[in-house]
C-alpha cells in the first residue's frame, strides 16, 4: 500500500462508529518520587505528588477509538455507588456516550489503582467483582445495545474480555447473531473464561497468554507447527474468519482463513524494536486499530501490521494511555518507505 493509500484509511477512520461491549474499569494512579527504602519492612517509600484517575478496561478501548476519529459508543455495566459515578464523570469529561452504560447494585466498579514511583510501576491493587452479570443485569444490558444497533449507523462491534463478568457466554451468543443479522462485523479481544465462546466472528486477538490458557495449551512461539495447527484448530471449531495473536517480541502471528475453499492462509509479522516503559493497555490499542480497519474492509494483513505498531508505540508510554493518531501514520509512512 502506497503513502496516499494509507492516508486515505486514516482520514476514513473519522467515518466510523464503533460499539464496544466489555469490562469498564477506572485506572487510579498515585504518582511520586522514590530515594529512601522504608524502616519498617524492605520496600520502597514512594512521597506521592500527584493523583489521577484514568478510564480503563474496555474504556481504554473506547478512548483509543476516538483517538483514532472515529466514534465509539461504550455498553458496559457499572457499579451503583461513588465510583461508578466518578466512572460516569470520566466518560463526560471524556466527551463519550453514557448511553450504554448500565448500573448495577449487585456490582461494584471494577478499580485498578497503580503506585508509580519515579516514573515506574511499584504496586497494583485491584479491587472488583469478577463474577458474571446476574441475568436481570445481562437483559438490561442486551437491550441497550440491540436499541443501539437499531438506531446508529454501527459499523464494527469490539468485544474488551477483561473476565470480570460483564461478557457472559448468553449475552456473545445474542450479540453475535443480532450483528450478523445487521451484517456487522465482530472483533474480539477475549480472556480465559469467554475464550472458547466467541464463535461465527470476524477477528479474533489473543495474545500468546491468553491462547495458551484459552485452549489448555504448552505452546511456543518458536514451534511453528504446534501454533499453526492449535489456532487451525480454533479457526474451524469456532468458525472465525482471522485470529491475531500477539506474542510481544516475538511478533504477531496471523491466520485467514479463504472462504472459498477453507484453508488457511498464515502469516508472520516480526515485532519493532521499541524503548518499552509500560505495556498497560497495548492489546487495547491493537484491537482498536484492527477493528477500524476491519470496518473498512482492508486486508487483514495491513490490518494486523498498523495494529501491531500502535501497540508498540503506547508501550513507550507509562500508563494507560491511547495511540496518538498522527504518531501512528508518521510511522506508518516511514514503513513503507
Amino acid at each position: 500500500m502506497n503513502s496516499e493509500g494509507i492516508k486515505n484509511i486514516f482520514e476514513k477512520f473519522c467515518s466510523l462508529n464503533v460499539l464496544v461491549i466489555g469490562d469498564v474499569m477506572i485506572d487510579s494512579y498515585l504518582w511520586g518520587k522514590v530515594d529512601r527504602i522504608s524502616p519498617e519492612a524492605p520496600v520502597p517509600i514512594v512521597a506521592v505528588n500527584k493523583r489521577e484517575n484514568r478510564l480503563g478496561g474496555a474504556a481504554n478501548v473506547a478512548l483509543n477509538i476516538q483517538s483514532l476519529g472515529a466514534r465509539p459508543i461504550l455498553c458496559s455495566v457499572i457499579g451503583d455507588e461513588p465510583k461508578g459515578e466518578l466512572f460516569l464523570e470520566l466518560l463526560l469529561k471524556q466527551k463519550l456516550s453514557p448511553k450504554g452504560i448500565i448500573k448495577s447494585k449487585s456490582r461494584i466498579t471494577t478499580t485498578k489503582f497503580r503506585v508509580i514511583g519515579n516514573n515506574t510501576q511499584m504496586l497494583r491493587v485491584d479491587e472488583e467483582v469478577d463474577g458474571n452479570l446476574i441475568d436481570e443485569d445481562t437483559t438490561e444490558l442486551f437491550s441497550a445495545i440491540k436499541k443501539i444497533i437499531n438506531n446508529e449507523k454501527i459499523n464494527v462491534i469490539i468485544f474488551e474480555d477483561y473476565d470480570k463478568g460483564a461478557i457472559t457466554p448468553d449475552l456473545i451468543s445474542k450479540v453475535v447473531k443480532f450483528a450478523s443479522e445487521n451484517s456487522i462485523p465482530v472483533v474480539a479481544d477475549p480472556k480465559k473464561k469467554n475464550f472458547k465462546n466467541y464463535k461465527n466472528i470476524t477477528f479474533f486477538k489473543p495474545n500468546l497468554k491468553e491462547l495458551k490458557e484459552g485452549l489448555k495449551l504448552d505452546i511456543l512461539p518458536e514451534n511453528i507447527s504446534e501454533m499453526e495447527n492449535a489456532v487451525d484448530d480454533l479457526q474451524r471449531k469456532n468458525n472465525i474468519d482471522c485470529v491475531m495473536v500477539t506474542m510481544s517480541e516475538a511478533g504477531v502471528y496471523l491466520s485467514r482463513k479463504e472462504k472459498h475453499n477453507n484453508t488457511f492462509v498464515r502469516q508472520y509479522i516480526p515485532a519493532h524494536v521499541r524503548n518499552i516503559a509500560d505495556v498497560s493497555g497495548a492489546g487495547d490499542t491493537v484491537i482498536s486499530v484492527a477493528a477500524l480497519c476491519i470496518a473498512l474492509g482492508i486486508d487483514v494483513y495491513f490490518a494486523a501490521t498498523l495494529s501491531n505498531l500502535a501497540g508498540g508505540l503506547v508501550c513507550e508510554e507509562v500508563g494507560v494511555v491511547p495511540v496518538n493518531k498522527e504518531k501512528l501514520l508518521k510511522e506508518a509512512l516511514a514503513l513503507m518507505q
